[in-house]
């Protein structure tokens, strides 16, 4: 959904409209961008769009490492593996004197 320029308030305004604004996010769905010296700042948004917004975005990593797994069993079934010391290099380990 596009922000409306009475989506933008500035934080000083929306200390003393703070209800107002909350209510309209709730009853309206919208999101409510607070700006600081005129940058964005903190933004209202429904506590249950917020959750949709979490659980998007642990999905999205699911699916990240899903995708990072199906490449490793592919380079593995084409039989291209990195050597223990590469791996150990990659992972930041030292090798024990």
């Amino acid at each position: 959904m596009p922000l409306r320029a009475s989506d933008i308030v500035p934080f000083s305004e929306a200390r003393a409209r703070l209800t107002e604004l909350a209510e309209d996010v709730v009853g309206n769905g919208s999101e409510k961008v607070l700006t600081k010296n005129g940058a964005s700042y903190v933004a209202l948004v429904d506590a249950r769009r917020l959750d949709y917004y979490h659980a998007l975005e642990s999905e999205h990593a699911n699916l990240v490492l899903a995708e990072d797994a199906i490449a490793g069993l592919r380079q593995a079934l084409a039989g291209q593996f990195v050597s223990d010391e590469k791996l150990d290099e990659a992972l930041g380990i030292t090798s024990a004197p």
